[in-house]
């Protein structure tokens, strides 16, 4: 199964040590305290050279989206394919929308797109073990680490649509996050039985 040259695979089909780690549908509390599943189909990276090249939307690539540091589990960070979730196609159009409004280029933090459930970092399961959030430290030429600059872009971000939320500016913040919820994706030709 592709979707626009990535294979989508579901996660319950995977090696034992993978579905370990990104455990795919299964229920979690997410940080708001209800119950989510986390997602079982996900998009087979190839490689980080595939994913610096794929255009996930006219001016994202996927590498932008599921770039995380040593605090991501071993074989998930050093081994590929990687896996990430489908709706991380979602989380880019509503970027795309962002950057048109912005009316400027838009730059994702290391860890602020896609991270598994295993990520160290994680302090409970939040959109971006999902795919469908991001963190966003600069527009154009504007660093988001002041709560002016966040609260300007806060107010692009929301106006979005009802599903965008955005996390209230606390001190010493350092990034804008966009949060599109929990929600997966099951491709087309995948079977959810």
């Amino acid at each position: 199964m592709s979707s626009n040259g990535l294979e989508a695979v579901d996660g319950l089909t995977l090696p034992e040590e993978h579905r370990g780690l990104l455990r795919p549908g299964e229920a979690v509390q997410g940080e708001d305290g209800i119950v989510h599943h986390l997602p079982r189909f996900f998009f087979a990276v190839p490689s980080w050279s595939a994913a610096r090249e794929y255009r996930i939307a006219e001016h994202f690539k996927l590498s932008e989206l599921m770039t995380v540091d040593a605090f991501e589990a071993d074989l998930l960070l050093h081994k590929f394919p990687h896996y990430v979730p489908c709706a991380i196609t979602i989380l880019a159009r509503y970027l795309e929308d962002f950057r048109r409004e912005a009316d400027a280029v838009v730059f994702v933090s290391a860890n602020g797109g896609y991270r598994s459930p295993a990520h160290r970092r994680n302090r409970g399961k939040t959109a971006h073990n999902w795919g469908t959030a991001a963190d966003i430290y600069r527009v154009g030429d504007t660093y988001l680490d002041e709560e002016k600059a966040i609260a300007k872009y806060a107010r692009v971000a929301e106006g979005l649509g009802p599903q965008v939320s955005v996390r209230p500016y606390v001190a010493g913040d350092d990034h804008l996050h966009i949060d599109l919820g929990y929600f997966t994706v099951t491709p087309r030709n995948c079977s959810e039985s």
